[in-house]
């Protein structure tokens, strides 16, 4: 479902209908999809699995320094140099 700002001020009670037939609602404003909300219960399909995560794996014993680690995964001003 596409919903509007006015569409979430005046029917409130269609888009909830649509949030318990499970359809995740559309925010659209002026023409341009803003966001989306999801039912409860449901997983957006746009989530990150713990193990694709950056920092995952990072507090094992390999010796480097957090802050040396941190400076890595930053890339540092003159890394490029």
């Amino acid at each position: 479902m596409q919903a509007t700002i006015v569409d979430l001020r005046y029917k409130m009670k269609e888009v909830l209908k649509a949030l318990d037939r499970k359809e995740p609602v559309t925010i659209v404003y002026h023409g341009k999809e803003k966001g989306v909300i999801f039912p409860s219960g449901t997983r957006g399909g746009k989530y990150l699995k713990s193990a694709d995560h950056p920092f995952y794996g990072s507090a094992r014993t390999d010796g480097t320094d957090v802050t040396a680690q941190m400076e890595y995964l930053r890339g540092g001003r003159y890394r490029a140099l």
